[in-house]
């Protein structure tokens, strides 16, 4: 076997399986789940009647780079997003059966293994996927803590040279998992000018891109950053999805699209991969990316829970509003693990503990004093464990927020 599967650590959710084990939920409560960044919004009905007009695709062989059509609705919906000029179907687009899956398999095409002691950069907490996909690719992660005290941003700048000088890959995640952060433009800047000194690959993941609260001000976008300073898109790969955006994780539908010649060389690893998108899947993906009303309906329903939800919170736990994305990064007075056991235990709720989403660097493990709360169940629901978080009187002897 790979020895590399031996430095996997278990995924949060198997720890948050075992850290209930044997506890029985508070049985006056129906149970609310809100540990999960699955989405719970109904799926639109265009998109389903989109996959069962064109079952009869299933008699064929997909290609590994998708249809015309898809390819197109993708470049169209980068211009109206993002205002960037528009791209190659042929060469800067691939179709890809969700951002995970592409993200996973973009270190195992991108790094050099010929070259020593390879490393991967990523933010700390993350996607648990940055890390595994660092070590099966035969590289070594390098956490970057993102802390309230810098507004939870990436600092490059406390990396050492010596790391720098072997960075193949930097995995960004904007807006992030499990903060909300936002990338300015000023924090692009700053990493387009180490990949021309270092010579490293940026992996933008964007899959929450679409869930923000104010119509007027979208996330900044990777290439929509390099385009506004002027730069190609050399060194550059940004990941969407339509899991978040459409409500159709089971779709497993998202794309990537950058440097052309990077993807040139992820088109072949993909070819003998074996990973061409279901044809139904990619008609109705088409459909998906066209369409926006439905988007917007969407991010009206998100900002309605953290509307309400955010305040009632607030009285018991230091939270804020992040910049986008739908978790909750609300810090704890104690140990998160014993406030999601009491949290399962007491009120039927389940939330993640932050330690779970990152590793010990530096000294400390970022994640740990926070739970992330993923407001993705109904209104009522969300609300309704709001309302049992409050009895519970969790109240901490500071309430100073925690900026997101």
């Amino acid at each position: 076997m790979n020895p590399n599967l031996d430095l996997l650590h278990p995924y949060p959710f198997q720890k948050l399986r075992e850290l209930f084990a044997g506890i029985t939920p508070n049985p006056a409560y129906r149970p609310v789940n809100l540990s999960i960044g699955e989405p719970k919004h109904a799926t639109p009905e265009f998109i389903k009647t989109a996959l069962m007009e064109n079952l009869g695709g299933l008699a064929n062989y997909p290609t590994t780079l998708g249809s015309i059509e898809l390819r197109t609705a993708i470049s169209n919906w980068l211009v109206r997003r993002y205002g960037l000029p528009t791209l190659d179907i042929e060469h800067a687009i691939i179709p890809v059966n969700g951002s995970r899956e592409a993200l996973f398999a973009f270190a195992q095409a991108v790094i050099d293994t010929t070259r020593p002691n390879p490393v991967v950069i990523s933010p700390n907490p993350f996607y648990q996927i940055y890390e595994g996909a660092a070590f099966l690719a035969g590289a070594e992660p390098y956490y970057l803590n993102t802390l309230p005290e810098n507004g939870f941003a990436m600092d490059f700048s406390s990396v050492p040279e010596s790391i720098w000088n072997r960075t193949q890959l930097v995995y960004v995640c904007s807006p992030g998992n499990p903060t909300g952060k936002v990338m300015s433009l000023d924090d692009w800047r700053e990493i387009f000018a180490l990949s021309d000194r270092y010579n490293f690959v940026i992996a933008s993941d964007e899959c929450y891109s679409e869930i923000y609260f104010d119509e007027n001000l979208p996330p900044l976008g990777a290439l929509q950053a390099a385009h506004q300073l002027g730069r190609s898109n050399e060194r550059l790969v940004m990941f969407s999805s339509l899991s978040k955006r459409s409500n159709v994780p089971g779709m497993r539908s998202g794309f990537v699209a950058g440097d052309e010649k990077i993807l040139g060389k992820f088109l072949l690893y993909r070819t003998y991969h074996g990973c061409a998108m279901n044809p139904a899947v990619q008609a109705a993906s088409a459909a998906a990316w066209n369409d926006e009303a439905h988007v917007v309906e969407n991010r009206r329903l998100y900002s309605e829970k953290f509307n309400i939800v955010t305040p009632m919170l607030q009285a018991v736990l230091q939270v804020e509003q992040p910049d986008a994305a739908f978790y909750l990064w609300a810090r704890t007075s104690g140990s998160d693990t014993d406030l999601a056991q009491r949290l399962y235990r007491e009120c039927n709720v389940t939330v993640l503990p932050g330690s779970y989403l990152a590793r010990e660097a530096h000294g400390a493990n970022p994640g740990q004093g926070f739970i992330r709360i993923a407001l993705v169940a109904s209104l009522a629901e969300c609300v309704d464990a709001a309302e049992r978080m409050q009895k519970l009187e969790l109240s901490l002897s500071s309430h100073d927020p925690v900026r997101v």
